[in-house]
């Protein structure tokens, strides 16, 4: 097959692209290379109708993963325009381009920030849909765009819900890097690794057993593997639906910290801070639909496992 991976020199596209090339896939990446690596690739914005209509016209692709995304939550409270702009508006200008290519099949990188602040955990795909900041926001009004764009057009589409990916490829040939960096691991092993002083704990007064925010971690291998499982169903005939990806199980930012400690072997400095606005107690996912549909299992559900891949890649990089 032939696949186009937006925003495949990031985080999450990147792994996913070294897993389809993996499996004898033919990929062509296309990225505007604000952030992630520098990889060989076709290097445009998704927002430059012409450039896309110019990439369709090369290339007959089976299928579009989409990951071309700005995910700071902070940042787009500051900025929403930056985010309705490139997460909605460019997001629409692709799609439309897939409708004129006749390419039906998209995989859509959502989040579980469509939820916005839980009703109830574990939070499975019939959670109400209220999403509190821009970037949230702008996720769920794509997921309704696909929906449109289904009914009227037929583009099939899975939108992926994740909550916290974390962790790195196994072969410690990828990894994460933010510039700036504001994911709780690869934030505990810079202070691991000596590049920052301390990690900062916000808030230690929640509701849970040792006080501090729990949140579900999933590894980057482990959610590439739901989207290549997506395509094939959707390749095979499966319809438009919206599933959460997430091992089931939350960890605590003490449990992350401990366990870095344990990994690493390192003292990691903490300094204590009050709650941030809007940090709910407890994140975690229902993901019995996505096993269920696509027959995902979780390889590396521990957390030791995704915090030594992580600090494997810290390590190998240590001024990425």
């Amino acid at each position: 097959m032939k696949f186009l991976v937006v925003g495949g020199a990031g985080y999450i596209g990147s792994h996913m692209v070294k897993q389809l090339l993996g499996t004898g896939h033919d990929v062509v990446v296309a990225d505007n290379f604000s952030n992630g690596y520098r990889v060989e690739g076709v290097e445009l914005d998704i927002a430059d109708a012409q450039a896309l209509a110019s990439l369709f016209a090369e290339h007959h692709f089976e299928a579009v993963f989409h990951f071309a995304s700005f995910i700071q939550v902070g940042e787009s409270v500051a900025e929403p325009a930056k985010y309705y702009q490139n997460n909605l508006s460019a997001t629409l200008t692709l799609l439309q381009a897939m409708v004129h290519a006749g390419v039906k099949n998209l995989i859509f990188s959502s989040s579980a920030a469509v939820y916005g602040d839980p009703l109830y955990t574990p939070i499975d795909e019939d959670h109400p849909k209220t999403p509190i900041n821009p970037y949230g926001r702008s996720k769920w009004m794509v997921e309704q765009v696909l929906e449109d764009f289904d009914h009227a057009y037929g583009l099939k589409s899975v939108s992926l819900r994740y909550f916290n990916a974390a962790g790195a490829d196994p072969d410690g040939e990828l990894g994460e890097r933010h510039e700036p960096e504001t994911h709780l691991l690869p934030l505990i092993l810079q202070a691991a690794a000596g590049r920052r002083s301390n990690i900062t704990v916000y808030g230690r007064d929640y509701d849970t057993p040792d006080g501090t925010c729990i949140r579900d971690y999933v590894h980057v291998t482990d959610l590439c593997s739901a989207h290549s499982l997506a395509v094939d169903y959707l390749l095979e005939g499966g319809v438009s639906t919206a599933l959460n990806l997430g091992n089931g199980e939350g960890f605590s930012v003490q449990q992350v910290i401990d366990a870095a400690r344990r990994v690493t072997g390192r003292d990691i400095v903490t300094s204590d801070a009050p709650r941030r606005a809007g940090d709910p107690p407890r994140l975690v996912a229902d993901s019995h639909r996505a096993k269920a549909l696509l027959g995902w299992q979780p390889r590396f559900a521990s957390l030791d496992q995704i915090v030594t891949h992580a600090w494997n890649w810290e390590q190998k990089y240590p001024w990425n």
